[in-house]
């Protein structure tokens, strides 16, 4: 049976070199020919758009993910009619980019650009000195700069193709004078490939009801990147809040008055850490366990701590929370004990009381313990915590799996925790830095008294 279009390459992949042969064969001259420049044939589930009255089209994904042949692959299916000189769906195109080059180099003369998409019949013509493309129908695509949003006031368009919105400096004022540019044809739409960030004009597109999306990582799109990208960029990234927003594709917040901010976390990033002289668990158990439950935050930290106070730094070495029943929880702490040959293992009772010692001490009954109250609210904890982190006193480790605490982190505020759910991993590195430089750092000061 021959594969359908939408599972064409996936089919490809994984079909026996016969069936390959007995796919192949079954097509005509034209057919092998026209292959090649059927997307729908090759595309990812994210290069492809979504059905529906949609407006704005949003595919965000990591570096690399196959945003920019999805836009020009959908600019293609825009204007292009069922032969060469036949009218498509859009007339008039508008392509904006951070700059004029970035348009030119990018979307139009780029290895994923229009012309390397399109077939020697449909390939536009570049009208260098109007700054657009020309197909054989009458169609144009004009390239405009997002750094000249007036130049948007006046053209009117029945189709737009937006590239890395995110990072455009006047990104506001582009996409609203493009808002009134978009206005011809009975149902004018566009496309925005970017790879997310933090920025306003991005979160009021995305909070739109007429607006889709779709999303991807860069691991999706490996098939058409070199390996030695993927290596180098994963041994770097992976696991640190930068990575989930330039591999992952996750749009990362930053809460306004967070203790942390995402800028401060990678400004603090470590390839390894020295030699420690203590190394602690620290443990925010979840009392209650199953798939509703909270997570049990698990974080391992080290510390140098001779000298000085004001010497003493600090290692983020680990995130190993886990979710699930207490018997899980202690065996994840305990086997993270072992890993890092830590100390000590201490860990919050408030709630669980003498029952987290108990669990723990079903797994391993000699663990090194202590147990720890809190008298303060989650925020008048974290606040000292955060300092350390001001003074550059703390750093994290890259390949400590980190990206999730760090994304909890950049919730906390002094009025309290602006996420979903518990911080609880906030609440384990709370511990652990307490453990570590706080409070031994009260207790060196601490004047002693001489006996008479």
């Amino acid at each position: 049976m021959l594969p359908g279009l939408r599972s064409g390459a996936a089919w490809l992949a994984s079909a026996t070199p016969q069936e390959v042969d007995g796919f192949l064969n079954g097509l005509g001259d034209n057919a092998l020919l026209a292959l090649p420049w059927i997307f729908e044939f090759w595309a990812l589930p994210h290069q492809l758009p979504p059905v529906g009255g949609w407006k704005s089209w949003v595919i965000m994904g990591g570096r690399g993910a196959g945003k920019t042949r999805a836009g020009a692959e959908w600019v293609r299916a825009q204007v292009e009619g069922a032969r060469p000189a036949d009218p498509g769906r859009a007339h008039r195109v508008a392509l904006v980019g951070e700059t004029f080059d970035q348009v030119r180099d990018v979307m139009i003369f780029g290895e994923s650009g229009i012309l390397a998409c399109s077939p020697p019949d449909r390939r536009p013509e570049w009208e260098a000195t109007k700054r657009r493309l020309v197909w054989a129908n009458g169609a144009t695509a004009q390239a405009y700069s997002a750094q000249e949003p007036e130049a948007l006031r006046g053209p009117q368009f029945d189709a737009a193709w937006i590239d890395e919105l995110a990072k455009w400096k006047k990104a506001e004022e582009t996409w609203d004078m493009l808002q009134f540019a978009l206005r011809l044809g009975p149902h004018p739409q566009q496309v925005i490939t970017t790879t997310p960030r933090n920025v306003g004009v991005l979160k009021a597109i995305l909070a739109n009801p007429s607006t889709v999306l779709t999303h991807a990582p860069t691991e999706a799109n490996r098939a058409y990147l070199a390996e030695s990208f993927l290596t180098e960029v994963q041994a770097r990234y992976a696991g640190t809040r930068l990575g989930r927003q330039e591999l992952e594709g996750v749009l990362l917040e930053d809460v306004e008055g967070a203790l942390w901010t995402t800028a401060q976390l990678e400004g603090l990033r470590l390839a390894a850490p020295p030699q420690m002289d203590r190394v602690v668990v620290a443990l925010d158990p979840a009392v209650t366990g199953g798939a509703g439950s909270d997570e049990c935050g698990i974080v391992v930290a080290g510390a140098m701590t001779r000298g000085p106070v004001q010497d003493w730094r600090a290692f983020v070495l680990e995130d190993a929370s886990v979710r699930g029943r207490p018997t899980d929880w202690a065996r994840a702490a305990i086997a993270a004990m072992e890993r890092w040959g830590a100390e000590k293992l201490v860990a919050e009772v408030n709630q669980g009381g003498d029952m987290v010692e108990s669990v723990l001490r079903q797994i391993d009954p000699l663990v090194p313990f202590k147990a720890l109250r809190a008298s303060r609210g989650k925020s008048a904890r974290a606040e000292p915590v955060a300092a350390l982190y001001e003074q550059g006193r703390v750093k994290h480790c890259r390949d400590g799996r980190l990206g999730t605490l760090e994304d909890q982190m950049c919730r906390m505020t002094v009025q309290g925790y602006a996420g979903k759910g518990s911080p609880d991993r906030v609440d384990a590195l709370v511990w652990a830095m307490t453990e570590l430089m706080i409070e031994p750092a009260a207790h060196w000061r601490r004047p002693q008294v001489r006996g008479l």
